[in-house]
């Protein structure tokens, strides 16, 4: 029994370093969130380009909506942004999250989607591996090619192509700042036919773009 313990607590810690390790250097194939997607029938929309084939808008958008302090953190987390959800959920209030583009990209990388205490714990483990392995431009390429658009659409260049016909290297401001406002809710949001909403939160990031300049120093 202590074997088998020994065996597995091993293999928990080497595989998923052995991807990350691998995932450095290799595109990622699929991510479980594509499976899941495939087998709920929204299909599989994909290409992945390097993050120089990628309009520096998306970039700046992307960051200007999820995670303003990129270049800044250490170990893939926003303490500040932690501690504040656990005095609001200590006052009765319910978080709103604080999930990093690191974080993020250790969920959609490897694990499921949802919002369960055994996935959190798995992302916490998994994040700060990918914050000390890779450098910062290769977590934004990763996130921008695997994250989810729209259904079973996933990265930079399909959405482009899927909403507005031309490669992710022509992005314009207001594209990039459409697709980085349905990242929320990627299923029911839609950038290439956004509705009042999207419209509000894309202006909003677009305007926040110009503000994060000064923030992105490790991607430029």
């Amino acid at each position: 029994m202590r074997r088998i313990i020994l065996r597995t607590a091993l293999l928990f810690i080497a595989v998923p370093l052995a991807l990350i390790l691998l995932f450095r250097i290799v595109p990622p194939p699929a991510t479980p969130l594509m499976v899941i997607r495939l087998i709920e029938g929204h299909g599989w929309q994909r290409d992945w380009v390097p993050r120089d084939d990628i309009a520096p808008v998306l970039a700046a958008a992307v960051i200007a909506a999820e995670d303003n302090l990129f270049c800044d953190q250490w170990l893939g987390f926003d303490f500040g942004a932690l501690r504040e959800q656990v005095d609001a959920w200590s006052d009765g209030e319910r978080p709103r999250g604080a999930s990093t583009i690191t974080m993020q990209t250790a969920k959609n990388l490897f694990l499921w989607p949802g919002r369960d205490p055994v996935r959190k714990v798995l992302e916490a483990w998994l994040t700060p591996q990918i914050a000390l392995l890779w450098p910062r431009g290769r977590v934004l390429e990763v996130y921008l090619n695997i994250v989810e658009f729209g259904p079973g659409i996933y990265g930079a260049e399909a959405a482009a192509q899927r909403f507005f016909g031309k490669p992710a290297a022509r992005l314009s401001s207001r594209e990039a700042a459409l697709l980085a406002a349905v990242l929320p809710n990627p299923l029911s949001w839609s950038a290439g036919e956004p509705g009042p909403y999207v419209l509000q939160r894309a202006g909003v990031i677009e305007r926040r773009m110009r503000q994060v300049r000064p923030l992105l120093g490790c991607v430029q």
